[in-house]
């Protein structure tokens, strides 16, 4: 049965220019909130974010039009929260378990430092060390390893790849389960090639398929011994025969492993007649 989205609910807002006024608007109201592909909350955002949770609901713009949205946390089991640096967000930890919710972090842990492609960012050894904390603190099932996006260059090769994801996985692999990556998809979107332009990086193109191969063999052969799940998001090829999935950034997999006491998350994940996951992440950004 198709998906009919999140439950929608009456919702009562303040006018922050005029907090003795109050409205009545529709809000979605999801179990699970992405949070965000679009902005790193974690890293700019953590007090913003535990003020609209206090709150009870966000505003959220949408990047398709720009038709605000409000979502309501009234229903809300998990949160999947995205970052590159997600150290800035721990002291909210024991907060947002006391208050009784799920969640988990998609970690970007790339090492791109002497590419200067991620300005902005603590060095790699900084964010390692920021991984293994985050893991020891909420359990290495609830921190995935991402690493995205995989860009080849005229100073990067495959072997040059697989030796920056072997340096970050030798330390960090016992701290968690899964690793998801991505391809960079160059041609299709322009504001990428003008990033990379600008950020200097020379010769930047997207994985020839024997280029493809090449690397998901040699992934192959660092995962004999860490043992991750391994999945890439967004890839059309099927790389099943290196023992690789198809990325679920989203994973039902993930949340039946880790919340499987929450009975309103189980039951929403296993319905009689809607038995796979799937289009159901609201996404909130300041705003």
């Amino acid at each position: 049965m198709r998906w009919k989205g999140w439950e929608k609910i009456p919702l009562t807002v303040t006018d922050p220019a005029d907090p003795l006024q109050n409205s009545r608007v529709e809000a979605i109201a999801p179990l699970i909130v992405s949070a965000s592909r679009s902005t790193d909350i974690p890293a700019f955002y953590a007090d913003w974010f535990m003020v609209r949770l206090a709150a009870g609901y966000v505003k959220w713009k949408s990047p398709f039009g720009g038709i605000p949205l409000y979502v309501s946390f009234e229903k809300t089991r998990v949160f999947v929260f995205w970052s590159k640096n997600p150290a800035p967000f721990f002291p909210h930890l024991a907060r947002l378990d006391r208050m009784g919710y799920n969640y988990y972090f998609l970690f970007t842990l790339n090492d791109y430092d002497n590419d200067r492609l991620e300005p902005g960012v603590p060095p790699a050894g900084e964010r390692i060390e920021t991984f293994i904390r985050l893991s020891r603190s909420i359990g290495k099932g609830r921190v995935i390893w991402r690493f995205d996006p995989l860009i080849l260059a005229d100073d990067i090769s495959v072997s040059d790849l697989l030796e920056k994801i072997r340096i970050v996985g030798d330390r960090i692999a016992p701290y968690t389960k899964r690793l998801v990556f991505s391809f960079v998809d160059i041609e299709k979107y322009p504001k990428v090639r003008r990033n990379l332009r600008d950020g200097g990086l020379t010769g930047a193109r997207e994985f020839a398929d024997d280029e493809m191969g090449e690397f998901c063999t040699g992934l192959a052969s660092l995962n004999k011994r860490w043992d991750l799940s391994l999945s890439a998001c967004a890839e059309g090829q099927d790389l099943f025969r290196f023992g690789i999935g198809r990325g679920q950034c989203i994973s039902y997999d993930l949340m039946m492993e880790e919340f499987g006491n929450d009975r309103n998350l189980m039951d929403f994940l296993q319905p009689d007649n809607q038995q796979t996951l799937g289009g159901m992440a609201i996404v909130a950004d300041p705003s």
